[in-house]
Parts: structure tokens; C-alpha cells; sequence
């Protein structure tokens, strides 16, 4: 992910792993995924002291168990990856993750229908699965490499906004181009112009795998939202292979 254009200003390594650790979202969404590797990442969580692991639905219920009487979180991924659009599905999968012990829901807006002019099916979906996450956490994937413009970008987040999501978060992952820091910013727009009333954060999400990539976002929430908004409830790092860069940096440390 990191180019020329995600630079970051120079940066102390140590002091951006700081940062970083407790706001990343600790994820394994391979394809193939295992207990055992549940165990670990959960495990690695606990160690690193982050803000969340995002996991399979299958797996919601021994990550919360895994984590229970800590500080971190359990979410987990609906509609995911395609963004459909069947609404029962999607509330039907939320629901049962939340049941599972789902504190955090990371649903894939229908963001194919938003590309054809149809927002109310792309909002409609969205705010069925908020009245099932009524104390849960929801996070809406934008996909923005597939939407691709950042006018568009912005107009999607006003909408998952106005939809009622808690987060905005950038990709699954799953798609040939995932975070940018174009998107990034029109996101961070949006919910700068939301203000004040309902506090909404972004996780920035796929492609992440450098402390250089994490100090360019952070470097980014800084400047547009000011340097004590990038809180663990109001931007997280979305990433499986940024914990051992984060926490390598910190054994390097004297």
C-alpha cells in the first residue's frame, strides 16, 4: 500500500507504535482460517493491548471467550465481502453474531447500489442492521476502491452516517484497491461536517502493513480532525499483519 503519495512526515517508530497498538483491530479473515489461530491472534491481542480482534462469524463466540474480562473487543463481519442486498440475511447474520458475543459489527454497505443512483437500497440495508445493533458497535464498509471518486466516497459516507452508523470504515480487504489516503480524507471530511452531535469514527482498513502506513494515517487524522481525535472510539487501524511491525518497533526500544 505504501507509495509515494502515503509518505509520511519523518516519524519516531517507537512513539507511532504507541499510538497504534491499542487502535488497532486485530483481524484474520483469511479465507482458511482455524481455532488455533483464533487462539493466537487472540492471544496476541491480550499481549498488545488493542482495541479490538475482527473475526469470522464462526468464530465470534471463542474470541469472546478468549477475551473475556479484558478490555478487547469482539467484532466480526456482515454482507461480507460481496455487499449484497438481501436485508433479511444481513439482519439475520447480525443478530446471531451479537448473540455470540459480538461487541462490534463491520457490515459492507451495498455499495453496487449505491454506484447505480440507488441510495435508498444501499441506506435501507444499513439502517435494518442498526436497529438490531442498537448497543453494538456498527461499523459500514465502504469498499472505496471499488467507488473510487472521493466525491463519491464523501457522498457515501453522509449517507451511512445519516443511516446511523458509529463508523466508517474504508475496504474489506477483499478488493484489488483497499485504503487510500485519498478516501481516507473525504471520509475524515464527512465526518468532520457531521460535527459534534453523534460521535463517528473511521478505521482505516486494507493494506496496512507498514509503522510508515500506520504514521501516514495518523498523520492524516491529525491534520484534519485535530491531534487528540485518534482515540479507540474514533479511528482504529484494520490489519493482520501490522502487529508484528508495531510491536517489533517497540522492541527495538532501548
Amino acid at each position: 500500500m505504501t507509495d509515494d503519495s502515503m509518505a509520511a512526515p519523518p516519524f519516531d517508530a517507537a512513539e507511532i507504535a504507541r499510538r497504534a497498538l491499542p487502535l488497532l483491530d486485530l483481524t484474520n479473515l483469511a479465507d482458511i482460517c482455524t481455532s488455533s489461530q483464533i487462539e493466537t491472534l487472540c492471544r496476541d491481542a491480550r499481549a498488545g493491548g488493542v482495541a479490538a480482534v475482527c473475526v469470522w462469524p464462526q468464530f465470534v463466540g471463542e474470541a469472546a471467550r478468549a477475551l473475556k474480562g479484558t478490555p478487547v473487543r469482539v467484532a466480526t463481519v456482515v454482507n461480507f465481502p460481496a455487499g449484497g442486498e438481501d436485508v433479511e440475511r444481513a439482519v439475520e447474520d447480525a443478530a446471531e453474531a451479537i448473540a455470540d458475543g459480538a461487541q462490534e459489527i463491520d457490515l459492507v454497505l451495498p455499495y453496487r447500489a449505491l454506484m447505480r443512483g440507488d441510495a435508498a437500497t444501499a441506506t435501507g440495508l444499513v439502517e435494518a442492521v442498526r436497529d438490531v445493533c442498537r448497543k453494538t458497535c456498527l461499523k459500514v464498509i465502504l469498499e472505496t476502491g471499488t467507488l473510487g471518486d472521493p466525491e463519491r466516497i464523501g457522498q457515501a459516507s453522509r449517507l451511512v452516517i445519516a443511516a446511523g452508523a458509529d463508523f466508517l470504515k474504508t475496504s474489506t480487504g477483499k478488493s484489488a484497491v483497499s485504503a487510500t489516503p485519498e478516501a481516507a480524507e473525504a471520509m475524515l471530511g464527512a465526518i468532520r461536517e457531521h460535527g459534534a452531535g453523534r460521535r463517528i469514527g473511521l478505521k482505516v482498513s486494507g493494506g496496512l502493513r507498514s509503522v510508515a502506513d500506520a504514521a501516514a494515517y495518523l498523520a492524516l487524522a491529525d491534520r484534519v480532525m485535530g491531534p487528540d481525535w485518534a482515540q479507540p472510539a474514533t479511528f482504529r487501524l484494520g490489519a493482520s499483519s501490522l502487529y508484528g511491525e508495531l510491536t517489533a518497533a517497540l522492541a527495538r526500544v532501548p
